[in-house]
Formats: C-alpha cells, sequence, structure tokens
C-alpha cells in the first residue's frame, strides 16, 4: 500500500498488543459442555442412524403396581408388539435428557476412566442423573449405562437406562408415591436386524 504512510510506526504493535487479542477472543466459540462425555451428541447420531434405518423393533411394556402393605404386586400388565417407531428421538429422550454436560455441573460428577469404561458418579445428592457409565472400545460405545433418582416430599422415582448401539434399549422406572404405593415399569424394545 504505496499511499499509507504510517506517522506513528510504533502504532501497529499497539493494535497487535491489544486490539487483535480482543477481536479473536470475541471470535472464539463459547465452551458450552463441562468436559463430560457428548451424551446428547451421541444420542442425536443413533437416532439420526435409528430413524434411517426404519427397522422393525420388538417393544415389550410391562406394569406392575405393588402394594404398600404387603408388597405383593398386583395389576401386572404386560404387551409385546413388534413396530417401527415413528419419532425416535421421543423414545429416546430419557437417555437424551440425562446429559450432564452443563457448566453449572463441572465438577458435580467424580470421574473414573479406566479399562474401557467411562464412569460418571454424582457428588451431590440432588442431581438428578446419579451415575452414567459408558463401556467402550477406543471411541466405539459398547454400551450405556444411567441411574437416574428423583426424590422429594411426594414421591421417589428411581430409573436404569440400559442402551445397546443398534440392538437394544431399556427403561426400568420404580416410581414409589407416598400414600399410594409403587408402580415399576419396564421398557424394552430390541431393534431387529
Amino acid at each position: 500500500m504505496y499511499w499509507f504512510k504510517l506517522k506513528h510506526p510504533g502504532a501497529i504493535g499497539l493494535i497487535c498488543v491489544f486490539v487483535l487479542p480482543v477481536f479473536f477472543t470475541a471470535c472464539k466459540p463459547e465452551i458450552k459442555n463441562n468436559g463430560a462425555f457428548n451424551l446428547k451428541g451421541y444420542f442425536a447420531g443413533e437416532i439420526a442412524t435409528l430413524k434411517k434405518q426404519n427397522l422393525p423393533v420388538f417393544k415389550t411394556v410391562t406394569h406392575d403396581a405393588i402394594t404398600k402393605t404387603n408388597g405383593v404386586k398386583h395389576n401386572a400388565v404386560t404387551e409385546t408388539k413388534t413396530i417401527h417407531i415413528a419419532d425416535w428421538a421421543q423414545e429416546l429422550s430419557l437417555f437424551t435428557d440425562a446429559d450432564i454436560n452443563k457448566p453449572a455441573w463441572k465438577n458435580s460428577y467424580k470421574v473414573i476412566d479406566e479399562d474401557g469404561l467411562l464412569i460418571y458418579r454424582a457428588k451431590e445428592k440432588n442431581l438428578k442423573v446419579r451415575e452414567l457409565i459408558i463401556k467402550r472400545d477406543k471411541q466405539k460405545v459398547h454400551y450405556i449405562l444411567i441411574y437416574n433418582k428423583t426424590d422429594n416430599l411426594l414421591y421417589t422415582t428411581t430409573q436404569k437406562l440400559t442402551y445397546f448401539p443398534d440392538s437394544l434399549y431399556q427403561i426400568e422406572t420404580m416410581q414409589h408415591v407416598k400414600l399410594m404405593g409403587a408402580n415399576f415399569y419396564k421398557i424394552t424394545g430390541i431393534i431387529k436386524k
């Protein structure tokens, strides 16, 4: 640029030192997670794959009511069907809702990463996701287990969510409502190939 003559040659240095770092910091993408396994992203990929494959699912739903007084199961109902899942995002929503990538939870989970197991254990009792276990070989996920618990004055709910990629998912829920007794729900989906 032959027409530009700088009156103060040190100005370029000042610009580089003060203005450019501010510019690059502003352009830097914000870190939106706490470094935990990206469960939501993983299941977004699984949902897209399952939707594209449109494989039949052998689905079993079981509901048992357990009386408060004697612990005897009654009204056990089991229904089994082979179906095509129209909305995989809805079907696997409990799994995606268990994502622990929240900035506020950065130090809320103890992390164990050894022998192909990645385990997140809640340090605080008020966190719904109590434990997240991912079995993997390098970057390939073999299975995911999620243990949830919600406890308040009215009810206690515990859940065990199990997912084996491209083959099986299972949701087990035990809900105990005070003064009403307990209910157990189990949903198993076997993806047929």
